[in-house]
């Protein structure tokens, strides 16, 4: 069975409760990273060029737009901090992508929040499993994985959440062949969550003109000059989930850089070294992160979140990591902390995995100390619970916090979309 016959029987699949309540603290996550990307003062006036429509969906920071306007801006702006959850099984952002058109076309058809988290869930689900299919070598070569894979995900969403029949589903994902896109280039930028915005629109789109009888070729995705193979896709075979799925491996950010740093900044967070005493750092990495998040010489608070050298400083420093505001121009400028970077070096190494780093420091007195770290390391829901709270009230306050937990752990989706505005819902 081809990749688009498998996604489109899984458009109705029933969704376990586990991965359920995975998604809904992806929702959490999300609405947090979007309320506080909507503060972001470079996001402004991109903000304010998107109120082209009024329309029933909620947007970050207030206002309400049209279900595809909406899915754009809460994509981006949910991308802003890039401090959204990701899955390395694709190297992809997946809620950033799904969940703005989920939570768009739901708010705007009256669906219960229930059957929007199983839609979502769905779509997060098959994004990753359409970013497996493309394979490293589309990732490697320059394409943006949340979104290309994420805007099949948003599509697949969007299907089930408009109850389309399977060959509406499939001129939606063919549909959705000839707008997905997004390309590395673009990391350190603001056209990097743009990304986000444009797969979660795709989504929308894609499904809507589907409904209204749009066709699109059926071998969209997989034919000979289908997306997969002319955008480096590798068709590796997948699996639909029976028992295990993907979500449940999915990784929250508690850092607010790219996730390619993360293993390293847990494992420096065990260091308990004074920076004086340091004679050098070493930073043992997987290679596929060397193209990523390796700017030597940051300029700007938004490189810096895609650097090795600079957040390795900044944790030794005492700089904290998981504070938006430490991201800064000025801290991409601090002499102590460009003088410690200096002193690390950054080196791959093809025996780690995706998900790990080693780093090595050397004392001023010889001694040596390694360190290691695995993001796959395994971690109780109870206790992922407890972590993306305390970042969240890090991100907002402790009181919009519990309303937006309240609503995301709720049954009513517009207690959700009223958490938006970045205030709580009035009683």
């Amino acid at each position: 069975m081809g990749i688009t016959d498998q996604l489109v029987k899984f458009s109705t699949a029933e969704v376990p409760e586990e991965a359920a309540a995975m998604m809904r603290l992806s929702l959490f996550d999300w609405a947090a990273c979007g309320i506080a990307g909507a503060a972001e003062p470079e996001f402004a006036a991109f903000r304010r060029a998107q109120m082209i429509e009024d329309g029933p969906a909620q947007v970050f920071g207030g206002e309400a737009l049209g279900a595809a306007a909406a899915a754009l801006l809460n994509g981006t702006l949910s991308h802003a901090l890039d401090y959204d959850d990701t899955h390395f099984a694709h190297i992809g952002h997946p809620s950033v992508a799904v969940l703005p058109a989920v939570m768009a076309l739901a708010e705007t058809l009256d669906i219960p929040l229930t059957e929007a988290i199983d839609a979502a869930t769905i779509g997060v689900e098959a994004s990753v499993l359409v970013g497996i299919w493309l394979g490293r070598a589309h990732y490697q070569v320059g394409f943006h994985q949340t979104a290309t894979a994420g805007a099949f995900g948003a599509t697949l969403a969007t299907a089930r959440l408009l109850g389309l029949d399977k060959v509406g589903t499939r001129n939606a994902l063919g549909l959705c062949a000839s707008m997905a896109s997004g390309i590395k280039a673009q990391f350190g930028t603001m056209a990097k969550p743009l990304n986000a915005g444009l797969a979660a629109r795709t989504g929308i789109e894609a499904s809507l003109w589907a409904q209204a009888g749009m066709t699109a070729a059926e071998d969209g995705l997989e034919g000979p000059l289908g997306f997969g193979p002319t955008h480096h896709g590798q068709g590796t075979e997948i699996k639909l989930p029976r028992k295990d799925w993907q979500i449940s491996t999915i990784s929250h950010k508690f850092h607010a850089c790219c996730h390619g740093l993360h293993a390293m900044l847990e494992a420096l967070g065990g260091a308990g070294v004074a920076p004086d005493r340091i004679e050098g750092l070493k930073i043992r990495t997987h290679p596929r992160w060397m193209s990523v998040c390796n700017i030597s010489e940051p300029k700007t608070g938004l490189e810096v979140k895609f650097s090795y050298t600079h957040t390795a400083a900044m944790t030794l420093l005492g700089h904290g990591t998981g504070a938006i505001a430490n991201f800064s121009d000025e801290i991409a400028r601090d002499k102590e902390i460009c003088a410690l970077r200096n002193k690390i070096e950054v080196i791959e190494d093809d025996t780690l995995t995706e998900t790990q780093s080693q780093v090595t420091l050397t004392l001023i007195t010889g001694e040596v100390r390694r360190l290691r770290h695995d993001l796959m390391a395994p971690m109780t829901l109870e206790a992922r619970s407890a972590k993306l709270r305390r970042k969240v009230k890090a991100l907002l306050d402790a009181q919009r916090e519990q309303a937006l937990w309240d609503a995301a752990t709720g049954t009513e989706l517009d207690a959700v979309t009223a958490c938006f505005a970045g205030t709580a819902p009035a009683d």
